[in-house]
């Protein structure tokens, strides 16, 4: 290593009586970034390029082979998930200054020990590098690697496993940069785990996703001969570091506020699935909200449904009895801000999600039937566009049954007949605000209006009707269409052309009714579990199917 054509410092650290062996290279003060190798016969040999890559933008760069790898002693069957932690924050605490931010960079495996230190630095930790990550099952966590056919793998080779991963509630939480470097043929990590990976990236981080579509796995081995990628990513992992992320979008708002006016605090607020919402009190106390599109999907999408919700908010603008947010300013194109975003301003009252007694939630769900019919009067000059429809007897992956069988089958003929109306088109407890309580409850606002569709009304029933079944049960999500015409809704459709555009829907969420529920948990409904949320979505079609079919 004394070779190396850079300059540079190598060291060892001895932690739990093994010697770590390290290098360093750059100077201090502007973060100090650790890179991580994988498994197997990973090395921080692979990442020296790397290294050097960071050192050369500015900040000092740390690399060390775990015990039983590389040049540090020990045996790799001793090594666990806790003691590659346990070493790499002995690392970290003797060789990165204590001023300094924290860049995790993470390939493989370490994608697990990453989450663990952004998890034990908190804040600290400005930016996360993840190259092709691994996350694992909890009791996974002290348990000896050992030579392949023991307890270790045995954990980690149980399907699903890894769903319960603390480090993905980790990554879910953290604010700060965040890139996912994702190779375009991965035989080691399942695609699921990638995405859900990413899922957890863009609930809350400043999210990039690097694609490298001729790599392999060892992404460690593809940055070391391929430069022009090497330095993409470090730019791309450094990027605002220095403003301390979100600088683009910050300086937006700011341009944004009325003269004078300044943002004195901004939070996170919860139960939103699609895109990042923030709350931002400005200092005259007035609070306005931002929309952020982070995930991949919704970024590209981006254009079209927030110069939608854009057109849509200066729309309602005008009508009465529909409290939606006014928009403040748009950036659908992502031209100033960091992410697409959308700044409107912010209603009063809170999503409303709980179990009550039985009076109390039939008139909340009373309300919210009423809003949905004073929607649908809405008579617009020009017309949204036509719904889509978010499934297809092609894409749906039921289980076996024949009950399952026969609600496919429902979809597979034309849609029926029906009369255009205005849809908001993701109507559901989620998205409707409420202030009061008792017999002073109102409904005080409705947002999220980025799916607004022309189509049958029976699709926003049949929304609004699949989540009440989710959150309160079949029998709520059965009666809810008796609701909606009961407070003068009409032109529904009957028997066969009913239940098509209720099926259309319900099944749309089999099997990933768990992301509609993500939220509704971080709002308190942690009985909301996998398993619930399955058996009542297999009541309610079946419910479907026998009131209508």
């Amino acid at each position: 290593m004394s070779e190396l054509p850079f300059e540079h410092e190598e060291f060892s650290c001895v932690y739990d009586g093994e010697r770590l062996s390290a290098v360093s290279a750059g100077p201090p003060g502007r973060a100090t970034v650790v890179l991580l190798h994988g498994a197997g016969n990973g090395s921080k040999e692979r990442l020296l390029p790397l290294l050097a890559e960071f050192a050369a933008h500015g900040c000092r760069a740390l690399a060390f082979d775990f015990s039983g790898h590389g040049e540090s002693s020990g045996e790799l069957a001793e090594l666990s998930l806790r003691r590659r932690f346990e070493q790499a924050v002995a690392v970290i605490d003797a060789h990165a200054p204590a001023r300094d931010p924290l860049v995790l960079v993470g390939f493989s495996m370490s994608g697990q020990t990453v989450a663990d230190l952004v998890r034990h630095y908190g804040r600290r930790v400005a930016a996360v590098g993840l190259g092709a990550p691994a996350v694992y099952a909890p009791q996974a966590w002290d348990v000896p690697f050992g030579d392949g056919r023991g307890r270790f793998s045995e954990i980690i080779r149980t399907p699903g496993s890894w769903r319960g991963s603390p480090g993905l509630e980790v990554l879910r939480a953290y604010e700060g940069r965040a890139v996912l470097a994702v190779p375009g043929t991965d035989a080691v990590i399942p695609p699921e785990v990638t995405e859900a990976v990413q899922e957890a990236l863009s609930a809350c981080s400043q999210y990039t996703r690097f694609e490298l579509p001729d790599a392999e796995h060892r992404l460690g081995l593809w940055f070391r001969d391929h430069a022009e990628d090497r330095g993409a990513f470090a730019t791309a992992l450094l990027s605002g570091l220095d403003e301390q992320g979100w600088a683009a979008t910050r300086n937006w708002v700011a341009e944004q506020l009325p003269g004078g006016r300044t943002i004195a605090g901004s939070r996170r607020l919860t139960g939103g699935w699609s895109a990042q919402i923030r709350g931002l009190t400005l200092d005259d106390g007035e609070e306005l909200v931002l929309r952020t599109f982070v995930r991949p999907f919704f970024r590209r999408h981006a254009p079209g449904l927030l110069s939608r919700e854009a057109s849509v908010l200066g729309l309602l603008a005008g009508q009465e009895g529909i409290p939606a947010p006014a928009l403040v300013a748009v950036d659908a194109t992502a031209e100033h801000c960091d992410h697409p975003s959308l700044l409107m301003t912010r209603l009063p009252g809170l999503v409303r999600v709980d179990q009550e007694d039985e009076a109390a939630l039939d008139r909340r769900l009373d309300l919210l039937a009423a809003q949905l019919v004073r929607i649908h009067a809405v008579v617009p000059e020009e017309r949204p566009r036509a719904y889509e429809a978010w499934t297809s007897p092609e894409r749906l992956r039921t289980p076996g049954g024949g009950m399952w069988a026969r609600a496919v089958d429902v979809i597979r003929r034309d849609p029926p007949p029906y009369r255009g109306r205005f849809l908001h088109r993701d109507y559901h407890p989620g998205n409707v605000l409420f202030t009061g309580a008792g017999d002073g409850l109102l409904v005080s606002g409705v947002v999220d209006w980025v799916e607004t569709s022309w189509g049958p009304a029976d699709l926003d029933v049949a929304h609004c009707s699949t989540a009440l079944a989710l959150l309160h049960g079949p029998a709520q999500g059965l009666a809810f269409r008796d609701r909606y015409e009961e407070r003068g809704g009409h032109g529904l459709a009957d028997g066969p052309d009913h239940l098509y555009w209720r099926l259309l829907d319900a099944l749309a969420y089999f099997p990933d009714a768990e992301k509609l529920a993500r939220p509704w948990r971080e709002l308190g409904r942690a009985d909301l579990t996998p398993q619930v949320l399955g058996e009542r979505l297999e009541a309610y079609v079946g419910g479907l199917l026998e009131q209508y079919g």
